[in-house]
């Protein structure tokens, strides 16, 4: 019984009702066309006719079919449905119908809608004030002599005592129809208003392109705020290992940690100007290997390990794209060397052109914290990600008492 109380008078089942009456009062114009176009034509201008009013509401609805093809019509039914019909947004479509089935698919909404709320209306106008009357009618005798057009039948003894009953019966009839109405409403939006293949397929490549932009710029993040600070730790560090005995090596760890910390600020400024304004990543200056080399492996040095780089390529020759990529692996593959291996390791960094390949191999001793890399991090994932977006390769794991990252990249960029 509570379900069936909810399911006629709860809030959704209100709002549900609010819709219906909406749609009736969409329905009132084109029914007033219907009685002046079939008033005129069969000379019945008595608005007051029922049968005019059912045949003005029958002609009216395929017109408001035909009005349903504007664009907006769909944008502003399916706001409705989803605030009064408590149907889910991501349910509906919110643009305007492109194609032809789209089209039709809004006209059906739109006629079921005003057909639905214009019974609806019609019965919530005219049911309550007579449901009314009879449940007040054993209370006021004399509403029978006043030519309320009461049936015949309230002059029994009997009808009049049944009066309120049925009075409460046609209101509970009448939140039946509604809430009936309204479920079926709610139903029948998704098909009608929801997105075609075409706007689902649209939709799902502009969140397919959101997630790649936010995939780069959590690489991005990852890469540069996560070297500075492997890099500035080391170099703290090892400067205060040394405090006391070598003061030109503390000054010079310092200046490193102080390029270094102003460099990623730039790079975080950048990447978070990106999440801030919408524009692509590629609008934001990013390091490349050609023009930040030699500095990545001289704030490197200044922490402490040995890194001995051999470039058998010429930088500036690389195409942009390959340079910046390259210098983020190169990146992350030293800065993976002293987060896991110390800084009083020797590191190896050879960058070379192998027939159409840019080949990077960074090598470095196993060191005692090595045990925790086997299957790699968020970083060597993201190395592999950048080469295979490349179109290039990347392997990275022990051997011979090393550690070693390969990646090969294409020179001819992605594929």
């Amino acid at each position: 019984m509570r379900g069936f109380a909810r399911f006629l008078f709860s809030r959704r089942a209100r709002l549900r009702w609010i819709h219906l009456i909406l749609g009736g009062a969409l329905a009132m114009p084109y029914v007033f066309v219907g009685e002046v176009v079939l008033g005129t034509a069969t000379g019945a201008m008595d608005f007051g006719s029922s049968p005019l009013q059912l045949a003005s509401f029958a002609f009216g609805l395929p017109v408001a079919a035909l009005t349903s093809l504007f664009p907006l019509t769909r944008p502003l039914e399916a706001g409705a449905v989803r605030w009064l019909c408590g149907v889910d947004a991501d349910r509906l479509a919110y643009g305007p119908a492109r194609t032809r089935a789209a089209k039709g698919r809004t006209a059906a909404w739109f006629t079921l809608h005003l057909g639905l709320g214009g019974v609806i209306s019609g019965m919530s106008l005219a049911v309550p004030p007579f449901a009314v009357v009879l449940i007040v009618l054993p209370l006021f005798a004399r509403l029978r002599d006043i030519g309320v057009g009461l049936p015949e039948v309230l002059d029994h003894t009997w009808a009049l005592a049944l009066a309120p009953v049925a009075g409460v019966a046609m209101l509970v009839a009448l939140a039946g129809c509604a809430a009936g109405a309204g479920a079926l409403l709610a139903r029948w939006a998704p098909p009608l208003l929801g997105p075609a293949p075409e706007d689902r397929l649209a939709a799902a490549e502009a969140r397919a392109a959101e997630l790649a932009v936010r995939n780069r710029l959590a690489r991005e993040l990852h890469d540069s705020v996560g070297h500075a600070l492997s890099a500035v730790t080391l170099q703290a560090g090892a400067a205060r290992r040394v405090l006391g005995s070598d003061p030109e090596f503390v000054r010079e760890a310092l200046a490193a940690i102080e390029e270094t910390t102003r460099r990623t600020v730039g790079e975080l400024d950048a990447v978070l100007g990106v999440l801030r304004d919408g524009d692509t990543p590629g609008t934001a200056p990013a390091p490349t290997l050609a023009a930040d080399l030699d500095g990545l492996l001289r704030r490197v040095g200044a922490g402490g390990p040995r890194v001995t780089a051999t470039v058998d390529a010429d930088p500036a020759t690389l195409p942009p794209l390959v340079s910046r990529e390259a210098y983020r692996i190169v990146q992350e593959g030293l800065s993976n060397a002293l987060k896991h291996a110390g800084d009083q390791v020797a590191v190896t960094l050879r960058i070379e052109v192998v027939g159409e390949h840019l080949e990077i191999t960074v090598e470095n001793p196993l060191g005692d914290a090595a045990a925790s890399r086997p299957g790699g991090g968020h970083g060597l994932r993201g190395v592999a990600d950048r080469a295979r977006l490349l179109g290039g390769s990347a392997e990275a794991g022990a051997s011979g008492g090393l550690w070693r990252l390969n990646v090969r990249l294409p020179m001819r960029g992605p594929a």
